[in-house]
């Protein structure tokens, strides 16, 4: 509880749940950070090293994010420890004991985030009827097929690039993170006249300065394999994709002529 006293302020956060339940193994923690505008909604994160201070930080974004949209929603966040690349089953049992725990936590919608998926919050709504981020199949809007997130990325770095003074067209990009979100983020840079240049998994990093074929990788990606696994371009080692000379590079790196990106 330390962290969410050392965050507190006059916007939350409302409420800290720890949730642990040493049967199945789950710990998590939510955030229910605002309700002033309705209840919160924010997604739920699954990783290894999940902590309550990065939950604390992802729970105010999600108000201030929800505030800037004028939705009707408070922020909120949920992270659940664990490799969201565990068997199947065993995914399925943490998430649906989590949704069963949270169950009375009315104040809190459950939503896809880093290492969830649509799969999982059909799990959620079948447990207690309360989510968002749903499959076609039960109502919901595919937006992992559709690249929602990646679409947003791509309408960011446009208008980052007006600020910092250079063309989109022709811009490199370097994608950390090539899976649902930066597959499509570069789609849509390319549909926007960027030239992917590098691309990196939890297997390593591709780089090609004349061009990685997009398309060729999300079939690659698709079969289940890493970008390593393309016959093009060289292989590096994971954060390679850090050193890679572009104008849009990941994680907000300062890029080539002291300019930045928002990417």
């Amino acid at each position: 509880m330390d962290d969410a006293f050392r965050f507190a302020d006059e916007l939350g956060p409302a409420k800290v749940i720890h949730v642990h339940d040493p049967v199945i193994g789950l710990k998590a923690v939510l955030v229910v950070d605002n309700v002033a505008a309705g209840p919160s909604i924010g997604g739920v994160r699954m990783a290894p090293d999940v902590s309550t201070e990065e939950c604390l930080r992802l729970a105010r974004a999600m108000t201030l994010k929800n505030a800037a949209a004028g939705l009707a929603h408070g922020g909120g966040k949920a992270v659940l420890r664990g490799d969201p690349k565990m068997p199947l089953a065993e995914k399925e049992k943490l998430i649906r004991g989590l949704a069963c725990a949270l169950r009375d936590i009315k104040d809190y919608i459950f939503g896809p985030d880093m290492g969830t998926d649509e799969s999982c919050m059909a799990w959620v709504k079948d447990e207690i009827g309360r989510a968002v981020g749903l499959p076609r199949e039960i109502g919901g809007i595919p937006l992992d097929q559709l690249g929602a997130t990646g679409w947003g990325i791509a309408n960011i770095a446009e208008e980052a690039a007006r600020y910092c003074k250079f063309p989109l067209a022709g811009a490199r990009v370097a994608i950390q993170g090539y899976g649902a979100v930066g597959r499509h983020a570069a789609r849509f840079l390319i549909e926007k006249g960027a030239v992917l240049v590098g691309a990196a998994d939890s297997s390593g990093t591709l780089h090609d300065p004349q061009g990685i074929d997009a398309e060729k990788l999300a079939r690659i990606k698709d079969e289940g394999g890493s970008v390593l696994d393309s016959s093009d371009g060289e292989r590096l080692g994971r954060d390679a994709v850090i050193d890679i000379d572009c104008e849009i590079p990941p994680r907000g790196r300062t890029c080539l002529m002291n300019r930045t990106s928002a990417v």
